[in-house]
């Protein structure tokens, strides 16, 4: 089943979010995460997903929960895949399980 959006890297949200209208940069954040500037801006440019790692960091720093992120980067990967896939799942019979 293909979906029905293009759902936005986790990245995108990211930035969006917290580097609009906040002031804090980059390097300051990431400080206050724990990790790397290059880690928080391949993050950012969507390079590198949201690990459970990262989704905990980002919880407890932005007062939301580690789920939405990981759901975030599951839907993203999720149409990623569907997208690349799509000639190869078309070839696909699916199989019918008895009751």
């Amino acid at each position: 089943m293909t979906r029905m959006y293009n759902p936005p890297h986790p990245g995108e949200v990211l930035r969006d979010g917290v580097f609009t209208d906040t002031g804090i940069t980059v390097t300051e954040f990431a400080d206050r995460l724990g990790i790397t500037r290059v880690m928080l801006s391949r993050v950012l440019n969507g390079k590198a997903g949201i690990s459970a790692e990262m989704a905990v960091r980002l919880a407890t720093a932005l007062g939301t929960s580690a789920e939405s992120w990981l759901h975030m980067q599951a839907n993203y990967d999720l149409w990623q895949a569907e997208k690349s896939l799509k000639r190869e799942i078309a070839k696909i019979r699916p199989l019918k399980l008895a009751a």
